[in-house]
């Protein structure tokens, strides 16, 4: 057991920004007093965004495919700077294996410029701004805040956490230093290592009804846990640490390493009027509750093969779910369930390593798609399936009763403007990515690089595209970047799409135009 438990510490990892069921444990060892470690960066990025509305007018709603300056619809350049201050603390207990984490983003993507005080007599030192989301006059958001602790039967952790696997193409942690958003559950989780292998068994609470002060005015009371949303996960890993596979590699040894997630949702009962905006609000009562019968399936595997020569990694993700009743008025109920059979996959192929003068390789992925008008990525509140619309509902009850597109992580990136900006995320297309990367100039402790690669879209259903045509895009992207030892890197890159036919807007006649985005980041690791 001790062996085993000695392979769970070695393949888990090291600190605060650990994401997933397989990341945790690697630095829990009893210490003789109590120790604090501060990790994080902090970033400043600054974005030219040119013509991502693709100068092909409006689609039917009468909306640009992306937003254009309100002073003048026809100009062609947005400019936007934002920052953000991360920071990841581990606290470790003395005399156990145990510890508290807490990620804080003391100021989180928030835009240069957008709350100055400017008015006579008080200077120009900004107010304090809050982040999208957040509280008014706040700067500090937790993102997570967890106790874990390394028993003789295994890794035990509780409280909210990062939430990662594979890839990152379906959950992502988002912790790396472009990532805007990240996913973290409320989640008691298990790990034990049994056979060579980690098994992992994980409880979320992701969703609760509404709730209530208690007596002392302090404390909230869930009263109706049948609204709760629940998550149950289990997930079966066989995976090394990066300076195992560094070892075995420069051995001339093949690393093959995989694993597999199962995760079930469900909810019983529900209450819109907790979260849906109404004209009238009133007080909760037995009629507002009605039957939800929601639940959903998840199946994701992944595999990595490291070898001497190139590393092979892929990741494919099931989605089947079932909503019995979709009303979101009770006592209009509807007569078919909504149903939901979603697939995506990513392969990631790269010869060399990062420390080789040169390094290329290709990426590709598909996301099912949905045949509903629009790409159903976000679509905005209050909209209907409508032909030439970039994104809309896939939904459309009773006529239609299926959302079929799988979505990818925002935070898993293929490329710079068309998932990027202008739909928002990867569905209802198959891309192919080839990429290369060199090592221009090399010092002691720093290292300029440059990075170039290329992206061809095609979407899966033709009638979700705006221009009802599958062909979306093919998109260059170039980046240079200076990374050095001592915790400053800076990265200055440009981007350009040249649209196909799924972009052209056939109604009113007009063909999509390239897009440019230019970017520079300034960060600090420490």
């Amino acid at each position: 057991m001790k062996r085993l438990l000695a392979a769970l510490a070695f393949a888990l990892a090291a600190n605060a920004s650990a994401s997933g069921l397989a990341d945790h444990g690697e630095d829990l060892f009893k210490r003789e007093e109590t120790t604090v470690k501060l990790t994080g960066f902090f970033r400043v990025r600054g974005d030219w965004l040119h013509n991502l509305d693709l100068d092909r007018g409006t689609t039917p709603s009468g909306r640009p495919l992306y937003p254009v300056p309100l002073g003048d619809p026809t100009a062609q350049d947005l400019f936007v700077a934002d920052m953000r201050l991360r920071t990841d603390l581990a606290i470790y207990a003395p005399f156990a294996a145990a510890a508290v984490k807490v990620r804080a983003d003391l100021v989180d993507d928030l835009v240069l410029g957008s709350t100055p005080a400017l008015s006579p007599g008080t200077g120009t030192a900004p107010t304090p701004a809050a982040s999208p989301g957040q509280v008014p006059n706040t700067l500090l958001r937790i993102k997570r805040a967890y106790g874990e602790v390394l028993t003789p039967i295994g890794y035990f952790a509780a409280g909210r956490m990062g939430n990662l696997w594979g890839l990152g193409m379906y959950a992502n942690g988002g912790d790396c230093l472009d990532c805007n958003l990240g996913d973290q559950a409320d989640r008691l989780a298990f790990v034990t290592a049994i056979a060579g292998h980690l098994w992992a068994f994980a409880y979320d609470f992701s969703s609760v009804a509404p709730t209530q002060l208690r007596k002392d005015s302090q404390r909230s009371l869930v009263f109706d846990p049948s609204s709760n949303v629940s998550s149950f996960t289990f997930a079966l890993m066989n995976i090394k640490d990066p300076l195992a596979r560094e070892r075995r590699r420069k051995a001339g040894r093949w690393t093959f390493e995989y694993g597999a997630y199962l995760s079930y949702r469900w909810q019983k009962n529900d209450i819109p009027e907790a979260y849906l905006v109404v004209a009238q609000p009133r007080a909760l009562t037995p009629s507002s509750v009605m039957e939800r019968g929601f639940r959903a399936g998840v199946v994701d595997g992944w595999f990595r093969l490291q070898t001497p020569l190139f590393r092979l990694e892929a990741e494919a993700a099931f989605v089947l779910a079932e909503s019995a009743q979709a009303s979101l008025i009770p006592g209009a109920l509807l007569r078919d369930p909504v149903q939901a059979f979603q697939a995506g996959a990513a392969v990631e192929l790269q010869f060399g390593t990062e420390a080789d003068f040169f390094t290329g390789g290709v990426n590709t992925g598909l996301a099912s798609g949905d045949p509903a008008p629009g790409f159903g990525a976000f679509p905005p509140s209050g909209s209907t399936p409508t032909p030439g619309e970039l994104d809309a509902p896939q939904v459309d009850v009773p006529r239609d009763v299926r959302v079929d597109n799988f979505r990818f992580h925002p935070d898993y990136r293929i490329d710079r403007i068309l998932f990027a900006e202008i739909i928002g995320t990867v569905t209802d297309a198959f891309y192919v990515k080839p990429w290369a990367r060199a090592r221009l100039l090399q010092f002691t402790s720093s290292q300029l690089g440059l990075k170039v690669d290329g992206t061809l879209t095609r979407a899966l259903f033709a009638s979700s595209t705006p221009g009802n045509d599958a062909s979306l895009g093919v998109e260059l992207h170039a980046a240079l970047s200076w990374d050095s030892k001592d915790g400053f890197d800076v990265l200055a890159e440009y981007a350009v799409l040249f649209p196909l036919a799924g972009l052209d807007n056939p109604a009113q006649g007009l063909s999509a135009q390239p897009a440019q985005l230019g970017r520079v980041r300034l960060a600090w690791r420490f």
